[in-house]
């Protein structure tokens, strides 16, 4: 598998992440490996906070929250998938598949031997964190799900994915940064749009931001739909704490909170927010306020025990 690598100096003096980089190798699956990268902040016997990122964003996205939750005393991991942020970027559509990306992740978790994890996940970050919740609820202690779902193809997304998914194939230019920028209430500094842009210097780094929006199951025979049906099946079993954080501004995943409210065991009597001012990355809009509200959910669900 060809895959590149963004040089490290697009990433020299970016705006408040001067965290850590980290590393693991992970298979390709076709006979060599790739580089994952993640950040690992806070105490290493802290308890574990996953935040976990979507399209077209990297663990940039996150970095107004790792610092106060780490300082609160948790192990904050926040993985860069592949093809995103410092992680390796395979340069061909056909690389990246649903399940790839499931296994990736489960290689990270896998051999940083990660056990009672809080999921905080946003956007794909939930399409592909909650599918792991769903196969593997042991392993999950607490979720923390905003702007995002778990689809299944047997329910029509709203028009607003389509529009989105339209654009995204079609845009000669991919701009990844200005995707981010169209998906906030808030303005970016020049700054902030420029760290955004730093992991593609060009569009051949950009072959996994153009195939994920392709990979949402939209109909009931997608690819993803069996494993996501199943996965379904674990989460409308998982009885341990489960809040929903949705934004206030946010088209494209408007309502699938009441969706897990609704199915999902453990968010009965959780204080489910709406976090004003927010659109869909609501981490880069209301990133402090987002944290603060993952706090109170961790202080008032304390661990249960051994999961």
């Amino acid at each position: 598998m060809k895959a590149l690598r963004t040089p490290d100096e697009r990433f020299e003096n970016l705006p408040d992440y001067d965290f850590t980089p980290h590393y693991v190798t992970v298979d390709d699956f076709e006979g060599g490996t790739l580089r994952m990268h993640y950040l690992d902040e806070g105490p290493k016997d802290g308890e574990i906070v996953w935040m976990q990122h979507g399209e077209p964003s990297w663990s940039f996205l996150y970095r107004k929250m790792i610092k106060p939750i780490a300082d609160a005393g948790y192990r904050v991991i926040v993985p860069d998938l592949i093809g995103f942020g410092k992680s390796d970027k395979p340069t061909q559509r056909k690389d990246y598949t649903y399940q790839r990306h499931i296994d990736w992740l489960n290689q990270l978790l896998d051999q940083l031997k990660l056990q009672n994890i809080t999921l905080v996940c946003q956007d794909w970050g939930g399409l592909l964190g909650l599918r792991m919740v769903g196969e593997q609820p042991q392993r999950f202690a607490r979720v923390v799900a905003a702007n995002t779902m778990l689809p299944t193809g047997d329910h029509q997304p709203p028009d607003a994915f389509y529009k989105w998914k339209a654009f995204s194939q079609e845009v000669p230019v991919f701009p990844a940064a200005g995707i981010i920028k169209g998906a906030t209430v808030l303005p970016l500094t020049e700054q902030i749009y420029a760290a955004y842009d730093a992991p593609y210097p060009d569009e051949s780094y950009k072959a996994g931001a153009r195939e994920f929006p392709a990979l949402v199951p939209v109909t009931p025979d997608d690819p993803a739909s069996p494993a996501n049906r199943k996965a379904w099946q674990g989460l409308q079993s998982f009885d341990k704490p489960f809040l929903c954080a949705f934004s206030d501004s946010d088209p494209v995943t408007a309502g699938g909170d009441a969706i897990m409210r609704k199915l999902i065991p453990g968010c009965q009597g959780q204080p489910h927010t709406t976090i004003k001012q927010g659109g869909h990355f609501l981490q880069e809009d209301q990133g402090p306020a987002f944290a603060d509200v993952i706090m109170s959910f961790l202080t008032s669900n304390p661990l249960r025990g051994a999961q």
